[in-house]
């Protein structure tokens, strides 16, 4: 791989970016902007009715973050001059044909003059409604995928996933591509097609039942974990999303095609500064829990692997590989992790948390400093059930009890009890096969893609994705959890 310039890549291009109020969307705007403002067109299509609320999305959801302070700072009063000249905000919905645009000047230019088509819309929910995820994560990569065969001047169509994917739980994860109808058991052959009519005659029938919405979501998200694990997938969200990959590299024909699977996305590393996230992510979620005291047990393997890469490295790799693959008919995966280069230690975040919040405990909502502790890590199932049985499962049954007695005097606190218990045990279900996890993801074609920039990019340094240049105890207790404190926690 020749990758020149990226720099003069970018220059004079149109991009297409969907999904673009989410966090990877977000980052990628900005760094486009900040390392080439002299990009011709960036179309950011996010959903919405019309122009007026698509504009009011961006402005409100996107450019007022602190994520663009940087840019501000750098450009002053002539960053909405840039964003006039080289932003256009597009309405749209890629559950839809023709991505939902309805402006039809608008979607003759975009056929007429987009040059890379980036897929970041995503619902990146594990217990996501099934017809939701159906629809924006495997229904929506092939409208963008059709999208993107109309574009007279494509040179590359870039697809985010999920390292995920594959659902495998041990060994070495390599990159490689699914096969339409592959499963992961072998038990069935998957058909994307009955997995439409099952979410269309589900919701059919409970409407006919006329079901409160409230049920209708919840049998929606039932459906989708069953969906899921009848073909060897542990999750709604992975579930839909290797479906969507599986389309894409049925019907790509001679599209050049990248898809980039990171694992779990952190806060940035360094750009366009040191520690921007937004959202709780799935492990800032620990993070939150425990600086605030709620967490005084866990449940996890302590000598697993955590996968983690920061944003911006994520980012970086998405702009190298569509400069790399530009103009080339065939299908790239990418896994952009650190599990096999510079793994994390499950027992490092806990030890990380715990000297952090020592030293800066959280300030509650009285004006106490909340106090830690070291946390119980239950490491296996069998820990956990008893740990929950002589906590939580017998002081219940124990309340059921004198609640009956008493009329129901304590029906109030029982079922708080109850909700809590359930809603626990539901992420365990949840985030159960993940707790475990033996497994680290190959990236043998992410380092070739790291040694062709080194070798062969005037410009590597200003895209940098190698997680070797991570110093984890810096980053965690500098970076990370300073940035999830301060652009997190409520």
């Amino acid at each position: 791989m020749e990758l020149g310039s990226i720099l003069h890549f970018l220059e004079n291009r149109s991009i297409l970016v969907t999904g673009a109020t989410g966090f990877l969307a977000k980052i990628f705007t900005e760094k486009i902007l900040r390392a080439q403002p002299n990009v011709k067109k960036l179309y950011l299509l996010l959903r919405a009715a019309d122009s007026k609320s698509a504009m009011l999305r961006f402005n409100t959801e996107v450019i007022s973050k602190d994520l663009f302070r940087i840019l501000k700072e750098k450009l002053g009063g002539n960053l909405n001059s840039l964003i006039s000249e080289k932003v256009i905000i597009v309405p749209g919905d890629i559950t839809c044909e023709s991505l939902g645009v309805k402006d039809l000047n608008l979607l003759e230019e975009m056929l007429k003059e987009v040059d890379v088509v980036v897929n970041l819309a995503a619902t990146t929910n594990f217990d996501e409604r099934y017809d939701v995820a159906l629809g924006i994560n495997t229904l929506g990569a092939k409208h963008v995928l059709d999208f993107a065969k109309n574009c007279a001047k494509l040179k590359v169509l870039v697809h985010v996933s999920t390292a995920y994917v594959s659902g495998e739980a041990k060994g070495l994860i390599k990159e490689d591509s699914f096969k339409l109808g592959e499963t992961l058991n072998g038990t069935s052959e998957l058909d994307i097609s009955i997995e439409k009519n099952v979410v269309e005659e589900t919701l059919n029938h409970l409407r006919a039942e006329n079901s409160s919405e409230e049920s209708i979501k919840s049998a929606m998200i039932d459906l989708g974990i069953q969906r899921a694990r009848k073909h060897g997938w542990p999750n709604t969200y992975v579930f839909t999303k290797a479906m969507g990959e599986m389309l894409l590299g049925h019907f790509k024909d001679n599209i050049p095609l990248v898809i980039i699977r990171p694992t779990i996305v952190t806060s940035t590393y360094k750009e366009p500064f040191p520690g921007w996230v937004e959202g709780i992510r799935t492990i800032d979620s620990l993070a939150v829990g425990y600086g605030k005291g709620k967490i005084t047990c866990f449940l996890g393997d302590p000598k697993s692997t955590i996968d983690v890469i920061p944003a911006d490295m994520v980012v970086n790799a998405i702009v190298v590989a569509m400069v790399a693959h530009a103009n080339q008919p065939n299908e790239s995966i990418y896994h952009v992790g650190s599990s096999v280069s510079n793994p994390v230690e499950f027992t490092w975040l806990q030890d990380y948390g715990y000297q952090y919040f020592t030293k800066h405990p959280w300030i509650n909502k009285d004006g106490k400093p909340v106090i830690v502790g070291k946390v119980t890590v239950l490491s296996t199932m069998a820990s956990f059930r008893r740990y929950m049985a002589v906590r939580y499962l017998l002081p219940l049954k124990g309340l059921q009890i004198v609640n009956a007695a008493c009329c129901q005097y304590f029906r109030v606190t029982y079922l708080d009890l109850y909700r809590k218990i359930n809603f626990v045990m539901r992420l365990i279900d949840l985030y159960g096969p993940y707790l475990f996890f033996k497994a680290v993801y190959d990236d043998i074609n992410t380092e070739k893609l790291r040694r062709a920039a080194r070798e062969s990019c005037e410009d590597a340094d200003i895209f940098y994705f190698d997680p070797k240049i991570i110093n984890w105890d810096d980053y965690f207790m500098k970076t990370h959890i300073p940035g999830v404190v301060k652009h997190v926690f409520k």
